[in-house]
C-alpha cells in the first residue's frame, strides 16, 4: 500500500491569521488616522508623535482584551455544547447514533453505510465525532482566547508603529502626507500578504485594505482641520 502525501490546509492558520491581520490593520488605520488628525490641527511634531504613543498602547490593550473576551465568549459556547452533548451520549447513545447516522445520509451517503460509519465512528469517539459533524467543532478552528489575545496585541502595535516612525523621520511639512502615504503602501502590502497566506486571490483583498485605510485617515484628517480652525 502506497504511503498517504501529507496535506496542509490552510483552514489550519484561520485562528491565528485572523487576528494578525485584523491586529496590524487595526493598528496601522486607527493609530494613522488619530495621528493624521491631530497633525491638520497640531503645531507641532512632538504633539502628533505623543497621540500615535497614546494610540499605540491604548490600542493594544483594546484589542488584546476584546479579543480575550470575544474568543472567550466563543469557548465558552462550544464548551457549553460539548457538555450538553456528553450528557446526550450518556442518557441516550442510540439516538445519537440515528442522528449522526442522518447527517452522513443527507450528505449523500447510503443509509446502511451511513450507519455502519457512525458506529465505527462512534466507537472510537463518540464525542469527537458528533463535535465534528454535528456540531461543527474542530481542533482547527477550536477557539484560543490567549492565542487571539496576545497576536492582535503584537500586530496592533507593530502596525502601530509604523506611522510612528514615519513622523519621527518625515519634516513637519510633511508630515501628513508621508503618514498617509506609508501607511497605505503597508496596508495594501498587508493585505497582499493576508490574502496570499490565506490562500486567497491578492488583487481584490489589496484593494479593499488599501480604500478603506485611506477613507478612514481621509475623514480623520478632514475633521481635524475643520476643528483645528474652529479652536
Amino acid at each position: 500500500m502506497s504511503r498517504l502525501h501529507a496535506e496542509n490546509h490552510l483552514i489550519n492558520r484561520v485562528g491565528w491569521l485572523r487576528a494578525a491581520v485584523l491586529g496590524a490593520n487595526d493598528g496601522i488605520i486607527s493609530t494613522a488616522s488619530l495621528m493624521v488628525g491631530v497633525a491638520t490641527a497640531a503645531n507641532s511634531s512632538s504633539e502628533v508623535l505623543l497621540t500615535g504613543i497614546a494610540g499605540l498602547v491604548a490600542g493594544s490593550m483594546s484589542m488584546a482584551a476584546g479579543e480575550y473576551v470575544s474568543v472567550s465568549s466563543q469557548a465558552d459556547t462550544e464548551r457549553a455544547d460539548l457538555g450538553r452533548e456528553r450528557m446526550e451520549l450518556e442518557t441516550d447513545r442510540d439516538a445519537e447514533l440515528e442522528e449522526l447516522a442522518m447527517i452522513y445520509v443527507d450528505r449523500g451517503v447510503e443509509p446502511a453505510l451511513a450507519r455502519q460509519v457512525a458506529e465505527q465512528l462512534m466507537a472510537k469517539d463518540a464525542l469527537g465525532a458528533h463535535a465534528r459533524d454535528e456540531l461543527g467543532i474542530s481542533e482547527a478552528i477550536s477557539a484560543n482566547p490567549i492565542q487571539a489575545a496576545l497576536t492582535s496585541a503584537a500586530t496592533f502595535a507593530a502596525g502601530a508603529a509604523l506611522p510612528i516612525l514615519a513622523t519621527l523621520v518625515a519634516p513637519r511639512a510633511a508630515l501628513v502626507p508621508s503618514v498617509f502615504g506609508a501607511s497605505l503602501v503597508v496596508l495594501a502590502l498587508l493585505g497582499a500578504i493576508g490574502a496570499r497566506a490565506g490562500g486567497a486571490e491578492m488583487v481584490r483583498p489589496t484593494i479593499r485594505v488599501a480604500f478603506w485605510g485611506a477613507f478612514a485617515m481621509g475623514v480623520t484628517a478632514a475633521i481635524g482641520a475643520m476643528i483645528g480652525k474652529s479652536v
